[in-house]
């Protein structure tokens, strides 16, 4: 099955729910307050439905579902410059061939249960297949066994991990995981993390303290902090994403398990209020179903033909 097939298939529910709500043939005023309905539904959100309801009424075209389309991929579009070439009509090829990271360390942050640990050891195998040399920081150390979770997926991908004992300061554990990064020459550390409650306020406070950990070691690190999000919690996800921006700055967010959701439509308000990217989606368990996102083929996914 290719990677389009298993998105289309993992936003089945979100899909169905939007498909069956509209009758695309019309598009009567009736027809755009079904589809209001059907977009908060999918925690497209309030604001952002409007103005893709907005931009349906606008566009003039007498397929509604090629409006709705150009209108949820331009929302989805964080870049502003690239934003307005795809609402001219234009595909700025918006796939890459990788997603590139921004200096040398990714800090990986999230709430407890979204995949976090599972997801790093995937992004590990992703940049081995793209011919960089990778480095594991388990820092999740106040978890039972969190350290040996990820370090069994090092074993298997051969990947080095910077382990410390069950309990020990993550802050300094991230310090020394940057440094020998640093002295190893290691293309790319990626840093794990305890899963924290969004509303703490005390254990969001550790959180930056690990990221000015790094940057002692390694001035300039993290060039990248990702939030891993799990779809399935949807508007309360959003939630998550603001706090952890506030405090650590996120430059980017990974969306799992979009194949068990019918709140498909939540990256549309995190890009949205938030500015920034999507990175990478899930769809499944396996390594090859973590793949870059695109908006255009997100999108397509998500509407159909």
């Amino acid at each position: 099955m290719s990677w389009l097939e298993r998105l289309k298939e993992g936003l089945s529910k979100t899909r169905d729910n939007l498909v069956k709500a509209i009758p695309w043939s019309e598009k009567p005023e009736a027809v755009l307050e079904e589809l209001e309905f059907a977009l908060i539904a999918a925690d497209v959100g309030v604001e952002a439905t409007q103005e893709v309801l907005e931009e349906v009424r606008q566009s003039g075209k007498k397929d509604l579902r090629e409006a709705l389309k150009q209108a949820l991929t331009v929302q989805l579009e964080p870049d502003r410059f690239r934003a307005k070439i795809r609402k001219a009509g234009f595909n700025p090829n918006a796939k890459k061939a990788t997603v590139e990271p921004a200096g040398k360390v990714i800090l990986m942050v999230g709430v407890n249960g979204v995949g976090k640990t599972t997801t790093i050891a995937k992004l590990g195998q992703y940049y081995q297949g793209k011919g960089k040399s990778v480095m594991f920081c388990a820092g999740d150390t106040f978890r039972a066994a969190g350290g040996a979770q990820l370090g069994l997926w090092g074993e298997r991908l051969g990947i080095p991990v910077i382990q410390g004992p069950e309990g020990s300061d993550p802050a300094a554990l991230a310090f020394d995981a940057a440094s020998a990064r640093k002295a190893r020459g290691i293309d790319l550390l990626l840093v794990d993390t305890a899963g924290r409650l969004h509303t703490k306020h005390n254990l969001m406070e550790e959180l930056a303290k690990v990221k000015r950990s790094i940057a002692k070691a390694d001035p300039g690190e993290p060039g990248e902090v990702w939030l891993v999000l799990d779809a399935v919690t949807g508007q309360n996800g959003l939630e998550q994403a603001k706090k952890f921006h506030q405090t650590v700055g996120l430059t980017g967010v990974i969306v799992t398990k979009l194949d068990g959701t019918a709140k498909g439509g939540v990256l549309v308000p995190i890009v949205r209020e938030l500015g920034v990217p999507i990175k990478f989606i899930g769809v499944g368990e396996k390594a090859e179903d973590l793949q870059p996102f695109d908006a255009g083929e997100f999108v397509e996914a998500l509407l159909g033909a």
